[in-house]
């Protein structure tokens, strides 16, 4: 029994004016109680169901994973020397102004803060985003097609 055929149950219910109503089959028992004052009860309840007991496989190299942490935290020390350009609105990044013309920024490349570096599209506007700062730009954070955010860092610029 789904939640649309108990939600239509409870409706009957209500109209027909009966005070208590029990419902039991194989696998789920529901009881309908309604007062004077026009409140309602429902208790559902399930029958228990056997889950088939799955293998849990012990992490096989616990020292790896503490690497990975230590290899993230020194990359996040890394990063914060750089300078994120971030989206001014929601939307679509693109890397290009079309599809059959060359990105607007590559890795290495130096921009100015008049520079466009991307296109975002909302609402079927395409709105070139400017640097703000100058710098080489070290990484591009988004993939070319994706939903950005407000806000979201969409490169790293090294500002030195």
């Amino acid at each position: 029994m789904d939640l649309k055929e108990i939600q239509n149950l409870i409706k009957f219910v209500a109209k027909s004016g009966a005070t208590e109503v029990k419902l039991e089959m194989e696998d789920v028992k529901i009881t309908i109680k309604t007062g004077s004052g026009k409140t309602e009860t429902t208790i559902v309840q399930q029958a228990p169901m056997a889950v088939p007991q799955m293998p849990v496989a012990a992490p096989t190299a616990p020292q790896a994973a503490s690497d990975t942490t230590q290899a993230d935290l020194s990359e996040k020390e890394n990063d914060s020397k750089y300078i994120e350009i971030k989206s001014p609105i929601i939307g679509t990044f693109y890397r290009k102004p079309s599809p059959d013309k060359p990105v607007f920024v590559e890795v290495g490349d130096t921009v100015t803060p008049e520079s466009i570096v991307c296109i975002v599209e909302a609402m079927k506007l395409f709105n070139e985003i400017e640097s703000e700062v100058s710098g080489k730009i070290v990484k591009v954070l988004v993939d070319d097609g994706t939903p950005v955010e407000f806000g979201q860092p969409l490169f790293l610029v090294d500002p030195s």
